[in-house]
């Protein structure tokens, strides 16, 4: 798999306070990465990292495959576009004139990309209006309509839905989600909200006081999510050498023919039910218990852990 950012023992250290602390992490070309921990867990300070904003104290990281360390990563990071905490937009000016202004910074060539790009972000119809008087979510989704300046190949957005009522988030998620086929590129999303991740993200690393719990494939983690299973079968005993055969533990048979098992995905749930009715044990009943969500599965990688 080819990643646009890995990072490797990455650490920031601020006198007496450590940021971030041998911190590894691996986004892939193409996907929605969402980076997900409670305010104050590291998830800005990597941002202002990758961002050229402000150098680690340890490890290193590896953008569009050169080194931060490497004089050539301010050409990977024109790569990038980013929204790092509030948007940089102009008050007084409009939507187009934002993007206008931004491109002569920036030194792009002409403005042909403006109403494609107001457009895909939903601000193509606010005219004259002035950005001091647009909503929280129209102010976001311009600061993002300005990070895609230039095509940028990642595009970072630090908590974008903060502060946002239910309709701006839907409407920010709706957008995020278009990100990598309508402009191809690779999406980085912090936030604190992992429930909202779920609907837009599929790869998933989660931080907690600087450091790494999980990363993985949203399914992954999703899979821990399930709760545990009871059969309820005829022939219990005819049972046992399927689950054996299945690598599964043969716990005691309950009183009323019920054996219980862990969580398992729903592929191999199906084969295991189509192995134990051919072999004549007769499933009369399945019940899975309390399914956790993920906000409870996140909860309980960052509690705090018990001391002794």
């Amino acid at each position: 798999m080819e990643y646009v950012l890995p990072t490797e023992n990455l650490g920031k250290q601020y006198r007496h306070f450590k940021a971030l602390g041998d911190l590894t992490m691996h986004v892939p070309k193409g996907a929605i990465y969402g980076f997900v921990g409670r305010n104050g867990a590291g998830k800005t300070t990597l941002i202002r990292l990758v961002c050229g904003l402000q150098e680690p104290t340890s490890g290193s990281f590896t953008l569009y495959g050169i080194k931060n360390i490497d004089k050539n990563i301010v050409k990977s990071r024109r790569r990038m576009g980013a929204v790092v905490e509030t948007p940089s937009i102009y008050l007084d000016m409009t939507a187009e004139e934002n993007l206008r202004q931004q491109y002569r910074v920036l030194g792009l060539p002409s403005f042909d990309a403006i109403p494609e790009l107001l457009k895909l972000v939903g601000l193509h119809n606010t005219g004259k209006k002035r950005a001091k008087n647009f909503s929280l979510g129209m102010k976001q989704r311009l600061g993002i309509a300005m990070a895609l300046l230039g095509s940028p190949k990642l595009l970072v957005l630090d908590e974008p839905t903060n502060g946002l009522d239910p309709a701006g988030i839907q409407e920010m998620r709706e957008l995020i989600r278009t990100m990598p086929t309508a402009t191809g590129a690779t999406v980085l999303i912090s936030s604190h909200l992992l429930g909202e991740m779920e609907q837009m993200v599929e790869q998933v690393g989660i931080i907690d006081h600087g450091r790494m719990l999980f990363e993985g494939p949203l399914t992954e983690l999703q899979r821990h999510s399930k709760g545990a299973l009871t059969l309820r079968l005829l022939h219990p005993a005819k049972a046992l050498p399927v689950l054996q055969a299945n690598g599964l533990p043969t716990a005691a048979v309950g009183a009323d023919n019920t054996i219980a098992l862990p969580p398992l995905r729903d592929d191999l749930l199906a084969g295991l039910v189509q192995a134990l009715a051919d072999s004549g044990a007769g499933v009369v009943g399945l019940t899975t218990q309390h399914t956790r969500t993920l906000e409870e599965i996140f909860l309980t990688l960052t509690a705090p852990k018990e001391v002794g």
